[in-house]
């Protein structure tokens, strides 16, 4: 992704108007997550983290977010979404049984684990999981189509733009309170909004962005 905000730093925000202390506290937790294996095992977080970086790949002139991370905490924290799909365990189950899927697709296919596998491949059983095309023991009667919809993608993506990270690259300012947004106008911003390189005028956006609280 080009640098559509450039300059602009959401956590310039932190001990501003923009956030209260039970945001900064969110947010602080956040950024402390352990980007090791807590909760799952070795193997399930090499694969989780394999797989992280297929579904949300990311550029090395930015901080990466650790979305492994991210996902495992939520896995520890059994922080389930109110909902599930029917066809669907329970989160932490259908994770446990999703990834030793892919696993044991990568040894029967190509007699490698997933996170060994080259990306092209990794690809392809990924693919083959969105289409319903797996049908390892692993899965149970979990449908492979339905937990990569409802909760590989899912997780993972909401993973990712839950982190400062991804606010810098999409604008966003974090949670509105107590500041909140009063320009709600098309083509209109807040002066503690980021600015959009819309022009090309990247030296003058950037200018203003590192002004944005």
């Amino acid at each position: 992704m080009t640098d559509r905000y450039p300059g602009y730093n959401v956590m310039d925000k932190r001990d501003t108007p923009s956030w209260n202390e039970l945001t900064r506290k969110v947010i602080d937790e956040r950024l402390a997550t352990p980007n090791t294996p807590t909760y799952l095992s070795d193997q399930e977080w090499q694969t989780l983290n394999a797989i992280c970086n297929r579904i949300a790949p990311q550029t090395s002139h930015r901080a990466a977010v650790p979305v492994a991370a991210l996902v495992q905490q939520k896995l520890a924290d059994d922080k389930r979404d109110g909902h599930r799909q029917g066809s669907l365990p329970p989160l932490r189950e259908a994770w446990r049984r999703g990834l030793a899927t892919l696993d044991a697709a990568a040894r029967t296919g190509h007699d490698m684990r997933f996170c060994e596998l080259d990306t092209t491949v990794q690809d392809q059983l990924l693919h083959a999981m969105q289409d319903g095309e797996l049908t390892d023991l692993e899965l149970g009667d979990m449908p492979a189509e339905a937990f990569f919809k409802e909760r590989l993608a899912h997780d993972i993506l909401a993973a990712y733009y839950s982190h400062p990270t991804s606010w810098n690259e999409i604008g966003f300012g974090g949670p509105a309170s107590p500041r909140g947004y009063v320009r709600m106008y098309f083509n209109r911003r807040d002066p503690w909004e980021a600015v959009e390189d819309k022009s090309g005028q990247t030296a003058e956006v950037t200018r203003d962005n590192k002004h944005v609280r």
